[in-house]
């Protein structure tokens, strides 16, 4: 009892406490309000159809000439995109049907083909660059992968017009040096992009499949041959 008395002392002066009526109490609460973040920021919910038509074909575009002008930057993976390497794989498979090699008694590049050696690739080279300690995924390495085959797409129409002229030695070889030129420049300007995103101590290691991928392609462009 004693102990609860004493703990109740400090407050046995709060029951004499009282507010005069002429103290006013009441007041005004201001809310600071400011125009909302989210309403402000721009939305592509909104954006009409044709500004996205044409905000992506431009960042498309800006991506074709990073591969033109091959330099280590990040573009390609940081706004990655599947666009161009869909343009891409289906203008080359398109190039490729109607060969030689796609009698049916010889089998040879069909359309579907192509699509798969990208995206076996695709795999192959991230699965190889994780295991290497990379930071790259999927999407990014079909993105980098995908954009990188414009050289040799551009080789290929080459082929079809040199084909389509006439036939022989001497067109073999321009087939040759404009094929390999072309193999060159996507593997250079693959490596470029991948560069940031791999050890630097095992860089040779991700730049070999690279290297194999991008042989496939050029070696089914240089045996294309037009049927009889």
């Amino acid at each position: 009892m004693a102990a609860s008395e004493e703990a109740s002392r400090p407050f046995a002066g709060l029951s004499d406490v009282s507010i005069a009526e002429d103290i006013p109490v009441e007041g005004d609460i201001s809310v600071p309000v400011g125009p909302s973040r989210r309403d402000d920021e721009f939305s592509t919910l909104d954006e009409p159809v044709k500004d996205t038509i044409m905000r992506d074909l431009r960042a498309v575009g800006n991506k074709f000439i990073h591969v033109l002008y091959p330099k280590r930057s990040s573009a390609l993976l940081r706004d990655w995109d599947l666009w161009g390497p869909l343009l891409l794989c289906v203008t080359l498979a398109l190039l490729l049907q109607g060969g030689a090699a796609d009698r049916e008694d010889q089998g040879g590049p069909q359309f579907a083909e192509v699509f798969v050696i990208v995206w076996f690739g695709s795999i192959i080279i991230t699965l190889n660059s994780k295991l290497l300690g990379g930071t790259i995924s999927f999407f990014q390495s079909l993105c980098v992968l995908g954009y990188c085959i414009m050289p040799l797409t551009v080789a290929m129409v080459v082929c079809r017009i040199v084909l389509v002229i006439s036939s022989g030695r001497v067109v073999f070889a321009v087939r040759l040096a404009v094929v390999t030129a072309s193999f060159g420049w996507s593997t250079f300007a693959s490596t470029a992009f991948l560069a940031d995103s791999q050890p630097p101590n095992r860089k040779a290691l991700v730049v070999y499949p690279v290297f194999l991928f991008y042989f496939v392609i050029a070696w089914m462009i240089l045996t294309y041959s037009p049927q009889q």
